[in-house]
């Protein structure tokens, strides 16, 4: 059995509902209001979990509050078959939260309370190192301290894992990071904080794309929503489109796209196949309402 470990952060997620995003100094009345279990590591997870195999095994590293929250969570996570072994309770901390507005084209603004993200630690992670033996593809993303996100990275270069890196939220990241990468899969937000370069069409994305190879990363992913993925490999890029679909709510979809990128990779799928199938499973849960609840099972994309 194949191991696949995500590293990153666990989320409460307080989700409101509008005809349109609201603008600076604005106040709106919500149409709905809903709890959803989120947070970009525990949505990568969920996914990559719900769309495996029966050879793969999903472990996943966090750090999370004691309360009412974290419970649900473990709870969940236990039914979607994950492996929970580097989980942590930090006492008298809360679990991360996160309050997400959401307006009728699906489109999406969040802002993130970190609670117990904020430390995840490196001792955290090297009291793991049996998971980083254990894997062959490591998934994070930057909601945890760069910190945890560096040591991540470098216990899974020292076992010869495969290193996907999800930057987001967007940040500008250091050489010493980026070069513990294998895999980047920034959007065009993320993309931009990466390279100063402004992604608007598939030549903006190829300078993108050289930019990141200039700093050492072999493979660039930069997913464009709806319009699919921009897929760079030793600086041969091309689009590989997503179905048309009707998004309702886009908030897990590059988390969706991620687990399942690493799950097809681990399958031994191409470059191209991991992504068509990445994109589907997305664009799939775009047309769902929430983060975990939107993400689908291996079945539903036969």
């Amino acid at each position: 059995m194949s191991t696949l470990l995500v590293v990153g952060s666990a989320n409460a997620d307080h989700v409101l509902t509008f005809n349109e995003l609201p603008q600076a100094g604005q106040t709106l009345i919500s149409q709905q209001y809903r709890l959803e279990l989120g947070g970009k590591g525990a949505n990568q997870a969920v996914a990559a979990a719900r769309l495996s195999n029966t050879g793969q095994n999903v472990c996943f590293i966090s750090a999370l509050g004691d309360d009412s929250n974290a419970a649900t969570m473990r709870k969940n996570w236990t039914a979607d078959g994950i492996d929970l072994i580097g989980c942590y309770e930090i006492a008298n901390e809360s679990t991360g939260t996160a309050v997400i507005f959401v307006n009728q084209q699906g489109e999406n603004c969040i802002g993130v309370v970190p609670g117990a993200n904020a430390y995840l630690s490196a001792q955290h992670l090297q009291q793991q190192q049996a998971l980083f033996t254990q894997a062959n593809f490591l998934l994070v993303q930057l909601e945890t301290s760069l910190d945890s996100v560096h040591h991540a990275l470098t216990l899974a270069k020292q076992h010869h894992c495969t290193t996907i890196l999800n930057p987001a939220p967007a940040a500008k990241l250091s050489n010493d990071l980026l070069c513990l990468i294998d895999i980047i899969t920034p959007n065009e937000t993320e993309a931009f904080a990466l390279t100063g370069i402004d992604v608007i069409d598939q030549q903006s994305a190829a300078k993108a794309a050289e930019s990141l190879h200039r700093q050492g990363i072999n493979i660039v992913i930069i997913t464009l929503g709806s319009k699919g993925a921009y897929v760079s490999e030793k600086g041969q890029g091309r689009i590989i489109p997503a179905p048309t679909v009707s998004a309702i709510d886009t908030v897990a979809a590059g988390d969706t796209f991620n687990g399942a990128l690493m799950v097809a990779l681990d399958e031994g799928k191409t470059l191209n196949e991991a992504v068509k199938f990445a994109n589907k499973a997305s664009s799939l849960a775009v047309t769902r309402h929430g983060a975990q609840s939107s993400i689908p099972y291996r079945n539903e994309l036969a």
